[in-house]
């Protein structure tokens, strides 16, 4: 068992960051090469890192923002090998329970920690090998099957560790069930293997991790959940001929539900450079018009597209 204060289910809310505790070295870095916009953001996330789903209104509004300049490659972390960790407070699965509601407290976003007690994962490389079965089929489907994994774990308590589960949100995101699943079993385990392997290369430490770069041997990082401008500041760093797409001018409260069908207030708030409050009390509104349901979890609301 690791003897490291570090856990990596213990996220500091402070820093937004969800730290290993095998803290990985640079070796032979590489120039990330580019596909076609002129700059590459490396994300190395993970299912179940709660301070990733803290960063979703941030990451949301970059992509609106200023999607045409960068492209995302979305890299799994394993954040939960097993239960051999015992350390930072957290030795058993309920152990995380409590944790998990202060983050939600914290970043502003929903989260039900009771899966820890009710139903509780014993990895998240499952749901990272299956997020990589995913990306061989289509990665535009696979962003929405990672969003729907979380939604699942954070709001309705399930255990995305089973493949009951997962073929359940696959076949949400339109996914082929099937293939995914001989993906699952075959090629998707070695790539998280190359993941994992690439993490240690860059000196991945923890999750949300951001690795900007303009294919050239600069490589600026942003650890952690940080306040929407340091995602921003970063882009412009790299690549400062970006110009910003202002989607606050759109007066259709509903307009991001046919981008992102669901949405949390914090979300809807830091898209639309709005507070809580008045995100919450035009979320309300439309749901009261019937326009949107409601996924109501005690520490908070899920507004969905009708």
């Amino acid at each position: 068992m690791s003897q490291d204060k570090t856990n990596p289910l213990m996220c500091d809310p402070e820093t937004g960051f969800c730290e290993m505790p095998i803290v990985a070295t640079e070796s032979g870095r590489n120039k990330i090469k580019l596909d076609k916009k002129p700059v590459k953001i490396i994300y190395y996330t993970d299912p179940i890192c709660s301070s990733c789903w803290g960063i979703e209104p941030q990451l949301r509004k970059l992509k609106l923002e200023y999607g045409d300049y960068f492209e995302i490659d979305y890299r799994m972390g394993g954040l939960l090998p097993d239960w051999s960790y015992n350390s930072g407070g957290i030795s058993k699965p309920s152990d995380v329970a409590h944790h998990w509601e202060e983050a939600s407290l914290y970043y502003e976003m929903p989260i039900d920690g009771d899966v820890w007690l009710e139903d509780p994962l014993n990895s998240s490389y499952p749901s990272c090998i299956a997020m990589k079965a995913a990306q061989m089929q289509d990665k535009e489907k696979a962003i929405v099957f990672m969003r729907i994994l979380r939604e699942k774990l954070y709001l309705d308590k399930k255990n995305i560790a089973k493949w009951e589960i997962i073929a359940e949100v696959a076949k949400e995101s339109k996914l082929d069930v099937e293939r995914l699943k001989l993906d699952y079993e075959g090629n998707a385990q070695q790539l998280f293997k190359d993941d994992l392997s690439y993490a240690k290369t860059l000196g991945i430490r923890g999750f949300p991790t951001m690795l900007f770069s303009d294919g050239s041997e600069k490589l600026l990082n942003v650890y952690g959940s940080k306040p929407y401008q340091f995602y921003e500041n970063t882009l412009l760093e790299l690549y400062p001929e970006a110009k910003k797409n202002n989607i606050t001018n759109n007066t259709n409260p509903m307009f991001l539900f046919d981008i992102y069908p669901s949405l949390a207030v914090k979300e809807y708030a830091v898209i639309l450079d709005k507070t809580t409050t008045q995100a919450k009390s035009i979320l309300e509104q439309l749901a009261t018009e019937g326009k949107l349901e409601k996924k109501t979890i005690k520490t908070g609301v899920l507004y969905i597209k009708k």
